[in-house]
């Protein structure tokens, strides 16, 4: 595994040769889902979340919507609407229960961090906000029923039961997967899954919801969130204007070669694992990163 190195963190670097010298065991990587949601805007825009400086992982980074997964996420009484977990699986290349926990927890993290909820009260109808505001009667409330999911007063499973939704597995293509490095002391195994807005939907972080329910403080993780053309945003993280981190970086590079939405959603990827690893040298401790993507080997999909 070869590529562009970055230098790392002196903390980073002595874990790495903690690990090296086997004093050190890696850390159980937690699994993980996040979700690339796009628009077009005379062109692809992603929507990317600046994470609060005071967190532990990845403080002051601009990420897609996700998070890691939780043990309700594997529920198999929530609603679920497109291709069956058994399909989502063999895409995926893991277990049922894992691929339902997944797209559950891609589609619960996004709808807590950015309001886009991918769901619907039935398989065809699509996810306007039309269908939603019948069910929850105004924006206040749906800020209400993410506050709730924040807060953990409420698991995902019994708000769509309580607003007869289902999530809708067919509204997200699996992109990548992406696993934290040996040497960090928090790791995750993020499968990446892309998106687009649906019609009418807008996407607000938790901060703004709260606001309008009433002044309730923000428990959310983001304290910006903005579209960015993906060209844009790896010229902005060039120049220091953000920071990036290496996955978010690598597939922003891939949309960015893609002229629509439509285009990205055609696409049917090996979700083939991807872990950088810290490199010791005479140099010092670089971040080695996976070789890209080869390009789809097969015809890309239509969706209909």
């Amino acid at each position: 595994m070869t590529g562009a190195r970055v230098t790392v963190p002196a903390p980073l670097a002595e874990r790495a040769r903690e690990l090296a010298a086997g004093r050190l065991t890696p850390a159980v990587a937690a699994d993980a889902a996040t979700v690339i949601l796009l628009r077009e805007r005379s062109g692809i825009e992603a929507y990317l979340m600046r994470r609060v400086r005071a967190l532990e992982f990845a403080p002051g980074a601009c990420v897609f919507p996700g998070g890691s997964v939780d043990a309700a996420d594997a529920d198999p009484d929530i609603g679920w609407a497109g291709p069956s977990p058994a399909d989502v699986a063999g895409r995926l290349g893991t277990s049922q229960e894992r691929a339902r926990a997944l797209v559950c927890a891609a589609v619960r993290e996004t709808f807590e961090e950015s309001g886009v909820l991918l769901a619907g009260p039935s398989p065809s109808a699509p996810p306007a906000p039309a269908a939603l505001a019948a069910l929850v009667d105004d924006s206040a409330a749906l800020a209400r029923y993410r506050h709730a999911l924040l807060t953990g007063t409420t698991s995902f499973g019994e708000l769509l039961g309580r607003l007869g939704l289902m999530l809708r597995a067919d509204l997200l293509t699996p992109w990548a997967r992406w696993v934290t490095p040996e040497a960090s002391p928090r790791r995750f195994d993020t499968w990446f899954f892309a998106a687009a807005l649906p019609p009418g939907q807008t996407a607000a972080l938790a901060a703004a919801a709260a606001r309008q329910d009433h002044g309730e403080p923000n428990h959310g993780e983001s304290d910006q969130g903005t579209w960015l053309r993906p060209a844009g945003a790896l010229e902005s993280a060039r120049t220091g204007e953000i920071t990036l981190l290496p996955p978010t970086a690598v597939t922003l590079g891939e949309l960015a070669q893609h002229d629509s939405v439509t285009a990205v959603l055609a696409e049917h990827r090996t979700m083939t694992m991807r872990m950088p690893r810290v490199v010791l040298d005479e140099d010092g401790a670089w971040l080695a990163m996976p070789l890209p993507e080869p390009p789809p080997s097969q015809p890309q999909e239509s969706r209909p």
